[in-house]
């Protein structure tokens, strides 16, 4: 049994002289830094990115891996779409997400948005938190986007059209279901 386990484990005090602030930050575009540190060795940003989560009580972001956590900045979103894998034949084609924490899982089409940069945001991890798909990702996107009989843009995923909404500055809530 982990530390984590125990269920006052995210309420109790942080080791002695210790904090749970602290410097880290995850940037726009999903690197993580230690004040003005680029962390840079890639198993260690990926082991971070799997241990992002938010405190129960307070629902400040966090990072944890069962025996410790600490409070770190989120700039953009928690989470980020590295690639993208279009499969399905013709219209049932879909699109499966590779995610920053190297997990995979299914696109939620009803939660594509586009910012105002013209950047694709989707809610990852059954709705809980927001992903921002970087560039090789969202060009990977081209196979599946149309325009609507409006003109606005829609993602035609397993032969039905989801509009792409516009999206709100800051972090977003999911859609309703």
């Amino acid at each position: 049994m982990k530390p984590g386990d125990h269920p006052d484990f995210f309420r109790l005090p942080p080791p002695p002289g210790r904090s749970r602030e602290s410097r880290i930050e995850l940037d726009e575009q999903g690197r993580f830094w230690n004040g003005p540190f680029l962390i840079d060795h890639a198993g260690m940003a990926t082991a971070f990115a799997s241990w992002i989560r938010r405190h129960p009580d307070d629902g400040r972001f966090i990072l944890t891996n069962g025996y410790d956590w600490t409070y770190f900045t989120v700039k953009a979103t928690p989470f980020f779409v590295r690639h993208v894998d279009i499969g399905g034949p013709g219209a049932k084609r879909h699109a499966t997400l590779l995610l920053s924490d190297g997990t995979e899982e299914e696109l939620d089409t009803r939660s594509v948005t586009v910012d105002s940069a013209g950047i694709l945001h989707a809610f990852v991890k059954a709705g809980s938190f927001e992903a921002r798909f970087l560039p090789a990702a969202q060009s990977a996107m081209v196979d599946l986007l149309e325009e609507s009989s409006d003109g606005s843009p829609c993602i035609m995923q397993d032969g039905a059209a989801f509009p792409i909404k516009p999206r709100s500055e800051g972090l977003a809530a999911p859609p309703a279901r």
